[in-house]
């Protein structure tokens, strides 16, 4: 999701491992990667291997960094970015899948989620000082966010910006992907069960030593810090979220946040949080954005038509929605 915040502004939600202390097979680190501090815990059937399952999730987000950070000159996308209207650039396999999940993504949203409208965004600057761009400049820079102008070509895993000025940013999906890779080398390296927790982009594996389920707080999108709408325990599943409240800057009492509606440029105004919980963090993180800019009753319907996706939608009033499948199993806070 962009640059670099404050660590208390970027958990959107509350990593809680009640009953983990003093197990002595559980590891946890943190380090700062893809813009935020990325947390990684392993459950292993020794020390050993719970230290050496948190050293592979940690270096493998370090090596996708450096195919999708923007922020990252040499990296696969910002070669990209800067080839845009003239050439194409061949990518890795994991930097194709990403922007390939990242169409899907839009397909399945109406076009809510939209990789190529950083130029709207960094016109709005919600991540900065704050500025509200005229609908004239906004206009402009429409051409450079069509996304029918990002061409993928999968025999050649190559990718290519048709118009000048175009730009990718796959920070609202990258995070998740980056989770679910993470997860995966994980295991591979030995760990029964973990958690990868990037920002607010979270996926979880097996269960704790003491083989309860990992249960994560919901951040309340109009309250403090740390203080939750509800819990849920997970298993398996990731979960990502999307808030008004995490980049946004007031005008005259309005509240200008970050997520723009690629449709008119304008922050979406339908929604202060959208939670999503599927099987994999690509699927959450890429869903949750764009179920945001569909609105509540559009993006709940696309939750319940998904198979094993359920979320829970803070409307602009405030009223909690939650999918069939999470009523029973989702703690509301009074």
């Amino acid at each position: 999701m962009g640059r670099i915040q404050n660590i208390l502004g970027l958990c959107l939600l509350i990593l809680f491992l009640a009953g983990c202390q003093g197990t002595p097979h559980l590891v946890k680190r943190s380090q700062m990667l893809m813009g935020t501090v990325v947390f990684v815990t392993a459950v292993g059937e020794d020390e050993r291997s719970a230290k050496r399952a948190v050293k592979a999730g940690l270096d493998e987000i370090r090596r996708l960094e450096e195919l999708l950070s923007t922020w990252i000159p040499t990296s696969e996308l910002s070669k990209v970015n800067a080839a845009a209207g003239r050439e194409t650039i061949q990518v890795s396999q994991e930097t194709f899948e990403v922007l390939t999940r990242s169409l899907e993504m839009a397909q399945l949203t109406q076009g809510g989620f939209n990789v190529t409208v950083g130029p709207a965004v960094k016109a709005w600057d919600a991540s900065g000082e704050g500025q509200v761009p005229s609908q004239e400049d906004l206009e402009a820079l429409r051409p450079q966010m069509d996304l029918s102008n990002m061409q993928l070509d999968e025999k050649t895993q190559s990718v290519k910006l048709r118009r000048p000025g175009m730009s990718i940013d796959v920070g609202g999906i990258g995070k998740g992907y980056a989770a679910d890779l993470a997860a995966r080398v994980m295991q591979a390296s030995g760990a029964t069960a973990g958690v990868v927790a990037l920002s607010g982009d979270i996926k979880t594996f097996g269960r704790m030593p003491d083989h309860q389920r990992f249960v994560f707080g919901i951040q309340h999108p109009r309250k403090e810090q740390g203080e939750v709408l509800g819990r849920i325990e997970l298993e398996n599943e990731a979960v990502s979220t999307a808030g008004d409240y995490q980049r946004y800057f007031m005008k005259d009492g309005v509240r200008y946040h970050h997520i723009l509606d690629p449709a008119t440029l304008l922050p979406a105004r339908g929604c202060q949080s959208v939670t999503v919980i599927a099987k994999d963090g690509v699927m959450a993180d890429g869903l949750d954005t764009g179920i945001f800019v569909m609105g509540p009753d559009k993006g709940m319907a696309l939750i319940e038509s998904l198979p094993d996706v359920e979320g829970v939608i803070v409307d602009q009033e405030g009223t909690v929605l939650v999918s069939s499948g999470l009523k029973n199993r989702l703690d509301l806070e009074p």
